[in-house]
Order: C-alpha cells, then structure tokens, then sequence
C-alpha cells in the first residue's frame, strides 16, 4: 500500500467559513493530521446550511478528515493547550479577522520563537498592511473587489459566480505555498511564515481580462454564457434542450459549417470569415447557428459534433452531474462518514500512482476534544498513522 505523502504532519487550524478549511482538507487528504480549533459553538459554517440530512453543506464539503477541539481561546486554559499544540506542530493555518491571531501572541514571530520549524500561513481578505488591512472580506465582496463581476454576467447585469471562487483560489494558493514550505525546511531546517490575500489570489486569476483591458483601451463586454471574445462559443438551442460548443480556429469553423449545420458556403460568408468578424457580427452569426440547429435533438447535435472532433458540453445540472458516466466509469465516488452517516462524496481530484489518499470522517463538534487533551497531558500529540485507501464506491 503506497504510503500517504503527509503522514506524520500536523497541521493546527484556527479556521473557519471556506478558505482556510478548503486548504487544510487538501493537506488532510493528502494523510496530514488536522486538528482543527473550534469554539463551543463551532465553525459557522456549520450553520450555513442543513442540506446534508442536516449537516451543511459547506461543512461536509470542507472538513472531512479532520479533528475536531472545542477551546475557549478567552480564558487561560484554551489558550495553554493551544499554544501546546502549535509548539508540536508543523503548521499553523489561521484565517481570523486581522491582528486576532497576534492577540493570541501567536503572530509570526511569536509563533515561530516558540516552534522555529513551524510554518505559519495566514488567510486575509486583504492582506497585511494597505487601507484595506481592517475592512471585512466575504467572496462575493472579494469578487466585487478583484472585478470578476464587471467581466461576468449579462450585458445588461453583472452576476456572481455560482460557487465561493475567491475562498478557494486563496484556499488552493495557501495550500500550494504550504507543500512548498514543507519541501523548503526539508533543507533548511527552518519554518516559514506565509501570506495569502483574498484580492491577491483572485487578482492572479484575473489578470487575463486585466492586460485585455490595460493594453487593449477597453474592457471585455459581459457577454452570458457566451465567450466574450470567441465566436461561434457557447450555448445553442437544441430541440430539447441546450448544448455548449466552442469554435477555436478556421478549419474547425469550416468543418462546423460543413459537417454540422450542412451549410459549408456560411465559412466564406464575409461577415464571418475572421473569429474577429464573427464576434462582431454576434447575432447574425447565432440566428444562422441557431436555425440550423434548434431542431436537431441534443443527442444527435452532440453525436454530430464529437464526429466533427467540435469541443461541445451538456448543459448540467446538480443532478446530472451526479450522474455522469465519466465519473462512474472512473470510479470517482467515495462514501465518507459523518455524523449524519455516509455521505458520497468526489475522491481528490489529483491521483498519484506512488501516493495514496485518505478521505476521513467529517467531525462532530468537539468530537476529538478529551483525546487531545489526553495526549498532551501523556508527553505530546500523536502523529497519524499510515491509513489504507478507502473503500470502494457503492456505485
């Protein structure tokens, strides 16, 4: 059985909604022993929701895995056990509001004076230091912020983006930036002290529309679902439904026109000979699309398409993305406990022929609390044992 490429790591996390959970279940997963800090009332993200026979969502989604302490940071106690669990560490993971952490004398430097080889990551909406240090920072504000929202959207309305993209692209890059450190002291000797901002990451993702708009004199239209500056790309009305496709060049323009809409004169219409004239001429283009396609059936459009090797996508929903073939016949399901029973659940989406993978209960609040505590009354916290692969999917 391959070995987990993080036994024997522990992570303490001072944690809570998205972003820092979303990086800590990845180094869990990767066989990192979590132990994640709460309060008596736990991570509200407990409480987002209770979709999941009552548990939330988020949480299920964000925290399998790990183990779960209950510690009043307020009195001497708590914060006594905390400290003693950060002097054994190999990392702190912390996204408090800011200066909170520095409150418990377990900033960057106090932290690393009391474990020199403590990797120390921080998760802040806006980062250290600047006007912003002390604003609050939700993702949807973060997405405001970065201008994610002024590329997406209809013309006449900007929209959000369906998940919480600027929690976890900062939750990626943290984790990310965590394996660095660990490769680094695993030369040095020493710990590191990391910082991730909210806008920071999100802004690397943006800097595609950004040098659009900072060198091209304007910015990318909001343009739905369709791609803002490639044309044919995006949904088509089928007979029963809607199918996504996209065009990446001329020859498979030609092809489309020729293979799919049996229309191979529509390639040397001059309105359309270009990528730049087609998306000028947007609307002419579609009502030729879409009177070639809307009554073909999705089925037989998609058939069509994968036969002229054109890129094209379903339009899915939760539940037929549930179902998808290509996640069965890869056998992509794993169920993982819960408090509430077994919940099916994706297996990382990064497989290792070498490493293995653990997929961990989700943890009742406070559910590790008096074994913790045990252990650092008898001499120090565990390191995790080597765990098998889960078991297989019950489909």
């Amino acid at each position: 059985m391959a070995e987990l490429p993080l036994e024997g790591i522990t992570v303490v996390s001072l944690e809570q909604a998205v972003a820092a959970p979303f990086a800590t279940r990845q180094l869990a997963d990767l066989g990192a022993r979590v132990i994640k800090i709460e309060r008596d009332t736990g991570d509200f993200a407990r409480g987002y929701d209770d979709k999941v026979s009552g548990m939330s969502s988020y949480f299920v989604w964000l925290n399998r895995g790990k183990e779960s302490i209950v510690l009043d940071l307020k009195s001497e106690d708590g914060l006594n056990v905390l400290k003693k669990l950060v002097s054994q560490a190999d990392i702190l993971v912390q996204n408090l509001a800011p200066g909170a952490v520095e409150r418990l004398g377990l900033g960057p430097d106090d932290a690393l004076a009391l474990n020199p080889r403590l990797i120390h990551a921080s998760i802040s909406g806006y980062g250290r230091g600047g006007s912003h240090e002390q604003k609050k920072a939700y993702d949807l504000l973060i997405q405001c912020e970065a201008g994610l929202l002024s590329v997406t959207g209809t013309p006449d309305s900007p929209a959000k983006v369906g998940v919480s993209i600027a929690d976890i692209c900062a939750g990626m890059y943290a984790y990310s930036g965590i394996l660095t450190s660990l490769l680094q002291r695993a030369g040095t000797g020493r710990g590191d002290v990391l910082e991730v901002s909210m806008l920071e990451a999100l802004g690397e993702w943006m800097s595609q529309p950004y040098f659009y708009a900072e060198y091209g004199g304007a910015p990318p239209a909001r343009s739905g679902a369709q791609h803002a500056s490639i044309a044919p790309y995006g949904p088509f009305p089928a007979a029963d439904g809607t199918v996504f496709l996209g065009i990446q060049n001329e020859r498979e323009w030609a092809t489309f026109c020729a293979d799919v809409l049996e229309q191979p004169g529509l390639a040397q219409d001059p309105r359309f000979t270009s990528n730049t004239l087609r998306v000028e001429n947007r609307s002419a283009l579609h009502d030729a699309i879409n009177t070639a396609l809307s009554q073909q059936s999705t089925a037989a459009l998609i058939s069509r398409l994968d036969a002229a090797s054109i890129a094209n996508a379903q339009l899915r929903n939760m539940r037929d993305f549930s179902a998808h073939p290509q996640l069965s016949e890869r056998n992509r399901w794993r169920d993982v406990e819960s408090p509430v029973g077994p919940v099916r659940s994706l297996i990382p989406p990064v497989t290792s022929r070498e490493g293995a993978f653990r997929m961990g209960p989700v943890p009742a609040l406070g559910e590790h609390t008096e074994k913790i505590r045990a252990e650092l009354e008898n001499g120090g916290i565990l390191r995790v044992p080597t765990l098998a692969r889960p078991a297989a999917s019950r489909r």
